[in-house]
């Protein structure tokens, strides 16, 4: 991979870990627990319950892309970078841009 192209997959890396990291605070102010002594209704806090379970599931989304993309920023410079797990195969690089943290191409994710 060239040089050019890795600096500007490392700045891309870099701004969604930055973007991540405030998602996932915000995630896990969202995923704190309810107080069963708040003076909401049992409606209002079956929704707030749901609303909660919704907001952990995206957090470890959010944890699961993180964990990922730091992972892809550590081995940038290794020689296996942008290549396939799978086939060996050169990943495309508008595939990198978009998803950094793949480590397949498009037909192996596929299968």
């Amino acid at each position: 991979m060239q040089k050019l192209n890795k600096t500007e997959i490392e700045t891309q890396i870099i701004d969604r870990i930055s973007k991540l990291e405030k998602e996932i605070e915000m995630l896990k102010d969202l995923t704190q627990p309810i107080s069963p002594d708040c003076a909401i209704g049992r409606v209002s806090r079956m929704d707030a319950i749901n609303n909660k379970s919704v907001n952990e599931a995206a957090l470890r989304k959010k944890e699961s892309q993180y964990i990922a993309l730091k992972d892809a920023l550590k081995n940038i410079d290794s020689d296996d970078f942008g290549k396939c797990i799978k086939c060996g195969q050169t990943i495309p690089l508008g595939r990198i841009m978009i998803m950094p943290e793949s480590k397949k191409c498009v037909n192996c994710a596929n299968r």
